[in-house]
């Protein structure tokens, strides 16, 4: 028997003036499970996030769709009720954790705010609890910690500390916007692990977005490749990263460093205009495989099961 999707999204497309920036975005996510998002900047990997948290920019809108959590509707959800679901149920890490916390706040005070204003303790146990979550996420002295204020902490320090704020009321859903882009390699495997320690503790869903497809590959039961405002790929990680579909797909993968690889393929030209897409698939004009077909893009196809791709080459049409 399969159980209720912790969040369930349907259609969601999202324009901004005549800039249509998701469009027809479908799937489901279960409790503890890891979706990864990849493709190039500005293909709305952040905007998808932004949709599910409420936090589109002011003349954004979300017509028509569906973003089903916990099967509570939060399109359309008041600001009030949205609040109470930020930063509780529904947590966000972002790439620049500098900007994502308070300069004049001290480092515990930033942890404290969020517990107590979604679990119903005092200043003293939300004092504990942000104690404990610097201990958890590897802050040396934590007691130390909690006293300073962003500044005066690393990098990867400051990125520990706003998963502390994430995780601090056990969230259901973590979406994770490029959480290890500006940490080195060692850095970026331990945020990851501390990621990933946390969620297994909680089984919070995440949501991971990234450029970097080996961070995918690593941690990510299901992926998702967004071009021009769609998922043109989706299924089990393994699968799709063993036999692509779409030939976007193949060129990220193509792009990536490789040992046995002399020389990296480029892919060449430029995403499309936003406020320009039209009835043709949205990837034709920088595909080397387009045909005639391709004037009429496709719904999603199968490629195996659980794994389809929007890409005439590939199997057949999906049946909803």
């Amino acid at each position: 028997m399969r159980h209720m999707a912790l969040l369930s999204v349907r259609d969601l497309n999202v324009s901004i003036g005549p800039a249509h920036i998701l469009r027809g975005i479908s799937f489901d996510l279960e409790p503890g499970q890891t979706l990864g998002l990849v493709g190039e900047s500005g293909c709305g990997k952040s905007m998808l996030g932004l949709s599910l948290m409420g936090m589109l920019p002011p003349h954004a809108r979300v017509v028509p769709g569906s973003i089903l959590f916990e099967n509570r509707e939060l399109v359309g959800l008041k600001e009030r009720e949205m609040n109470a679901l930020r930063g509780g149920d529904i947590a966000l890490v972002m790439q620049d954790p500098f900007t994502s916390l308070n300069p004049l706040m001290r480092i515990s005070d930033q942890i404290e705010e969020a517990v107590i204003l979604h679990q119903e303790v005092g200043k003293a146990a939300a004092r504990t609890i942000a104690l404990e979550m610097l201990q958890k996420v590897g802050i040396p002295d934590p007691e130390l910690a909690a006293k300073k204020f962003p500044h005066e902490l690393s990098g990867g320090q400051r990125q520990r500390v706003v998963i502390a704020i994430a995780f601090c009321c056990k969230p259901k859903l973590l979406i994770a916007d490029e959480p290890t882009t500006a940490l080195d390699v060692t850095l970026e495997a331990q945020i990851l692990r501390l990621i990933l320690d946390l969620q297994a503790e909680c089984n919070t869903a995440v949501i991971l977005i990234s450029h970097n497809i080996g961070v995918i590959a690593s941690i990510c039961d299901e992926i998702a490749v967004v071009y021009a405002g769609q998922f043109v790929e989706t299924g089990p990680t393994p699968k799709v990263l063993k036999t692509p579909g779409h030939p976007y797909t193949q060129n990220l993968m193509a792009a990536m460093p490789n040992k046995s690889k002399s020389k990296l393929q480029v892919l060449l030209g430029q995403p499309p205009d936003f406020t320009q897409i039209g009835t043709e698939c949205a990837f034709s004009p920088r595909c080397g495989s387009a045909f005639e077909k391709c004037k009429i893009a496709p719904g999603p196809r199968n490629v195996e099961q659980g794994h389809d791709a929007r890409c005439w080459l590939v199997g057949s049409e999906t049946q909803n």
